[in-house]
């Protein structure tokens, strides 16, 4: 599984390269009104099945959760339906959360 740490995420964001990717957040709604980034797309990991349409096959998805754990099964679910471009986001918006000044916990 492809994986990148939460500060090549931010890198990705801030010099545009994410224009040529999507990021898909996979935690619950609650989770998402409390932070996310404006660049996410929600998809709550238990709707993941019925929305394989919505995740792109041609360019970078990156999967990002709380610490990383559903997103990396999120991963491992995507490519065992033909994804090949899907990266998970290590440590999740804990860690990103953090690297911005912000205590996600």
């Amino acid at each position: 599984m492809k994986q990148i740490d939460p500060e090549q995420l931010l890198a990705i964001i801030a010099d545009g390269s994410l224009d040529e990717a999507q990021l898909i957040d996979v935690r619950e709604e609650g989770e998402w009104a409390y932070y996310h980034l404006e660049e996410a797309e929600l998809i709550p990991m238990q709707t993941i099945p019925a929305r394989l349409d919505d995740i792109s096959r041609d360019k970078p998805v990156y999967v990002i959760c709380a610490h990383g754990v559903r997103s990396a099964m999120v991963c491992r679910f995507l490519e065992e339906n033909g994804f090949g471009n899907a990266v998970n986001v290590r440590g999740g918006m804990a860690d990103v959360a953090a690297l911005k000044g912000f205590s996600y916990d």
